[in-house]
């Protein structure tokens, strides 16, 4: 590998050099070698920084030209191409050259980032996330035998032995990232069904995904069962309480069996329907119930106490409940709860 880095790095003719960088790399994809070794013969090839990101690791692999690993302070890339496997970007590779980039650093990048591509299909650390929808929703479903359904877990890349929780997610984000996020380094598979993101992870970890992400997760367990809790608790999430683990729920989960004409008809909930043509008073009861505090609710809404005293009377008097008792907070927080329920 150093002995084609050097003769490269004597080339005039551009042409010749392009012939050159492919067979550099033919070269070392014939040695299989790994992502730490593809960055250093990068870096040395490029005479500069290279770069190597997987998306499901979270770590970046920097080699300068010495061909050392460094944990200088990263600037900007000069040069990135994104790193692709079955139609999934899984990662990003770059250089860091001072300077305008040079005149094969394009081309050295494109064939550092499939040779990257091959190296996590061969070795790992992780495939790709995204997953044939049919084959996840052979795991979830409910009309699925034992044998089909560990047959797909299978397929999957799941080990029988190793706990599985499905993650339904709502999210302008592509699922891929969200598996890499909540499950970075281990088995994650995703994918959209309808208008829901289905994610399989033997491991969760909700406090990685970024804000805007509403996520229902279900207990580890039967995947199908596991799919119903998932989705039951998407239903309870909101902008304030974005993430929901069915768990959590204990007898709140029970709202979501109550048919919809039934909740719709009671009188509280019918009253929070009416609220709710005005943002601020509903805004005002969110922040009230999740705090149980008349002075917790005006630090989350930056007011000052008087001022959410004043409108809570008046929510009080819309909704026919004292909210300065226990049961009445009980109350319009059902009341609020089962009126988010009727809009999936």
């Amino acid at each position: 590998m150093e002995a084609l880095a050097v003769r490269l790095s004597q080339l005039d003719s551009e042409a010749e050099g392009v012939v050159r960088v492919v067979m550099f790399y033919d070269t070392l994809m014939r040695r299989r070698v790994d992502l730490p070794a593809l960055a250093r013969a990068s870096a040395g090839l490029a005479a500069c920084v290279a770069g190597i990101r997987l998306h499901s690791t979270g770590r970046a692999i920097r080699i300068s030209p010495d061909g050392r690993e460094t944990s200088a302070p990263q600037p900007p890339a000069s040069t990135t191409m994104p790193i692709t496997l079955d139609e999934e970007e899984i990662g990003t590779v770059w250089l860091e050259r001072p300077g305008a980039p040079g005149p094969l650093d394009e081309l050295l990048l494109d064939r550092l980032a499939l040779a990257a591509g091959a190296v996590v299909e061969r070795y790992g650390p992780a495939r790709t996330t995204m997953a044939d929808p049919a084959l996840l929703e052979l795991v979830i479903s409910s009309d699925s035998d034992e044998a089909a359904r560990a047959r797909a877990l299978r397929l999957l890349g799941f080990a029988a032995d190793l706990p599985v929780h499905v993650v339904a997610v709502r999210s302008r984000l592509p699922l891929d990232r969200l598996g890499g996020l909540i499950c970075p380094g281990r088995p994650v598979k995703a994918a959209p069904l309808a208008d829901v993101g289905v994610i399989l992870a033997t491991a969760v970890d909700p406090a990685r995904l970024p804000a805007g992400v509403h996520a229902g997760i279900g207990a580890a367990g039967s995947p199908d069962r596991s799919w119903r809790e998932a989705r039951t608790a998407l239903r309870f999430t909101t902008p304030r309480r974005p993430v929901v683990h069915y768990d959590g729920l204990g007898a709140l989960a029970l709202l979501a069996e109550v048919p919809r004409d039934v909740a719709r008809n009671n009188a509280d909930v019918a009253a929070i329907a009416r609220m709710a043509a005005n943002p601020e008073d509903l805004e005002t009861l969110d922040a009230y119930c999740a705090t149980g505090s008349l002075r917790r609710a005006a630090e989350v809404l930056h007011l000052h106490h008087s001022s959410v005293a004043r409108r809570l009377e008046q929510i009080g008097r819309t909704l026919g409940v004292e909210l300065t008792v226990p049961a009445g907070l009980v109350r319009a927080e059902l009341a609020l709860t089962a009126w988010r329920l009727l809009d999936d």
